[in-house]
């Protein structure tokens, strides 16, 4: 079975790129050792090959049944989850005192990334259930965590997030979900929800939605919205399960991807009183969904970026293993062919997958450790810069995995040619996977307004401030290497322009016009910040070089040579987008809807 994780790598960016040692010898993480962190993930890898990757092919083939009365999903999703709790995956990362093992986050996303690139369907499942437990350990009442965080962390209980419906999608100023005060603190729920990904499975007890709606009488929009656990069976106050809170499954939603992840319509309150509790302040819900929806982004561009990875290790096998063509030198029909990664085009596909997925996991675990300095750094200024550097970021590690390990898996089916979109090999399924998170957790083109209609402009660019700093700050240490110096010189010149770009962007009296070419932006910045952190693997990797010579070499010249391909190839698309927005060109502003 091939693998689709490279536990080599993963090693390298959490031990040598990430220091995961220094973070273990912190108090808050001191139970744990590097023994401890590998038992860990070999224990994720078994379970992500034995029982995830194991049925993926099927599970795709199979998707859940609505047949009216209940959603059938084939077996082995709940004895591969089932495996996954007894581990104690769902509690990994949450404090002692909460129940769960205080693992650093760094680590419960790396071996999320293993589940996720076995079968993304089944993932997603314990997925969206930490996000639901991570809000209530910030927002919950005592009694709120008392009753719904240990069946949460023990697996028992699984959580959604509900927030679209269909009449208004992204545009949450326009959902008409209903919380009527019923009193003692219980509200009465109606209203539909859509796309709700595990809304309705018998894969566990109970299933906790998270539910945005407005109380009557509260301010119009945005600010009207408050936020209410919605459980599908009703909880009394002792924790036992009672019966349905009429909370109806009006159908399933049928999906390119993720086929195994039953998507679902939600009808609450359609035929009896569904109850929900107040999580958080009246009218601040989506400040406070947020919490998990921040979340929830970066866990979407860790299985965008692991599905690229999955697609990438396959072609990377096949092209080893599939004679084809001869040398272009020669031209004996009788000789041998060779195989098809001694071809430069092959290796061009196959470099552009490398790049981008391990470009964007060094990203995705890096954001990671940022969290987990969060929670341990004394110093209240530096938690502030992180908060900040954490702010701007998730925009771009949410959408830039989301959008560029997808052309890597675009790559993966083109090294297989024609049988890359043959159902017989698994690179199609990742495609289909990988299409749904440029749009799963606010779509690519959300992110891009986001990014530069609020991260950079916030408390007068102080997030976007601290990002260049850091940058600027590694582009010092690696230009001391005259290997480096190059790529160094680079980047400095791209953040230099990135600063102009994004103080002609935000002077643009026209918000309108300041904002038209957002998307590109995001890209672009993402392209600077993905070229950041590949300097930064080169530098660990010319450290080894230097110093261990004879160990492992052509893992170590592998990333320099990657980092040489996209700053070669990749980092000069941000120069030429740089170039397009400091022209605050308005053409796609100003094409009328009759032009098309």
């Amino acid at each position: 079975m091939t693998a689709t994780f490279n536990r080599r790598d993963l090693d390298f960016l959490l031990y040598e790129f990430l220091d995961l040692e220094g973070l273990l010898a912190q108090p808050r993480y001191a139970k744990h050792d590097r023994a401890v962190v590998d038992a860990v993930l070999d224990t994720a890898e078994k379970i992500a090959v034995e029982q995830f990757q194991a049925c993926a092919a099927e599970l795709d083939a199979n998707e859940p049944v609505f047949d009216g009365r209940g959603v059938s999903i084939i077996p082995q999703v709940k004895t591969a989850l089932d495996a996954y709790s007894q581990a104690g995956f769902p509690a990994a990362s949450f404090d002692y005192e909460a129940g769960g093992l205080q693992l650093p986050c760094v680590v419960a996303q790396a071996a999320g990334a293993m589940f996720y690139g076995a079968n993304i369907s089944i993932a997603a499942y314990p997925l969206l259930t930490t996000g639901v437990a991570n809000l209530l350990c910030a927002y919950g009442s005592p009694e709120q965590k008392a009753l719904f965080l240990p069946p949460l962390l023990d697996g028992r209980f699984f959580g959604t997030m509900c927030l679209s419906e269909p009449q208004a999608g992204s545009s949450l100023a326009d959902i008409r979900t209903k919380a009527t005060p019923a009193g003692a603190g219980h509200y009465l729920i109606s209203g539909t929800k859509m796309w709700i990904s595990g809304g309705e499975h018998e894969l566990c007890e109970n299933i906790v939605h998270m539910v945005l709606a407005k109380i009557p009488g509260g301010p119009a929009g945005v600010k009207g919205i408050s936020l209410f656990i919605v459980p599908k069976l009703r909880v009394g106050p002792d924790g036992a399960i009672g019966g349905p809170n009429n909370i109806a499954l009006a159908g399933l939603n049928h999906k390119m991807g993720y086929r195994g992840t039953v998507n679902t319509l939600l009808n609450f309150g359609e035929s009896g009183e569904c109850h929900g509790t107040l999580v958080g302040e009246r009218h601040k819900g989506l400040q406070t969904m947020f919490h998990m929806m921040n979340e929830a982004r970066i866990a979407v561009g860790m299985g965008a970026a692991s599905a690229g990875c999955a697609g990438y290790l396959y072609a990377l096998e096949y092209a080893k293993g599939r004679p084809q063509g001869r040398r272009m030198r020669d031209k004996d029909p009788a000789s041998p062919p060779v195989p098809i990664i001694e071809h430069a085009d092959i290796k061009r596909l196959l470099l552009t997958q490398k790049s981008y997925v391990e470009g964007a996991l060094a990203l995705l675990l890096y954001c990671a450790r940022l969290v987990d300095e969060q929670k341990t750094a004394g110093d209240p200024a530096r938690r502030r810069e992180i908060a900040l550097l954490l702010d701007i970021l998730t925009p771009i590690a949410k959408s830039w995995p989301s959008e560029f390990c997808l052309e890597a898996n675009k790559h993966a089916i083109q090294v297989l040619g024609g049988y890359g979109y043959a159902r017989d090999y698994p690179v199609e399924r990742l495609y289909r996977d990988n299409r749904l998170n440029p749009i799963h957790e606010g779509t690519h083109g959300i992110h891009g307004l986001d990014l530069l209609g609020r991260k950079v402009r916030i408390a007068e660019g102080a997030c976007f401030t601290a990002l260049c700093r850091l940058i600027r700050a590694d582009i010092d240490a690696a230009a001391s290497i005259e290997s480096l110096h190059e790529y160094a010189s680079d980047l400095a010149a791209a953040v230099g322009e990135l600063e102009v770009t994004t103080r002609v962007l935000i002077g643009c009296g026209d918000l309108e016009r300041s904002l038209a070419n957002a998307t590109i932006y995001l890209d672009m910045v993402g392209h600077i910040v993905i070229a950041w952190m590949w300097l930064k693997q080169a530098h660990c990797a010319s450290r080894h070089l230097a110093s261990s010579p004879d160990q492992e070499p052509e893992f170590y010249r592998g990333k320099l040579k990657a980092c040489r391909y996209f700053f070669v190839y990749e980092l000069p698309r941000a120069r030429a987008q740089m170039s397009l927005l400091q022209k605050l060109d308005d053409t796609c502003l100003t094409m009328a809807a009759g032009q098309f």
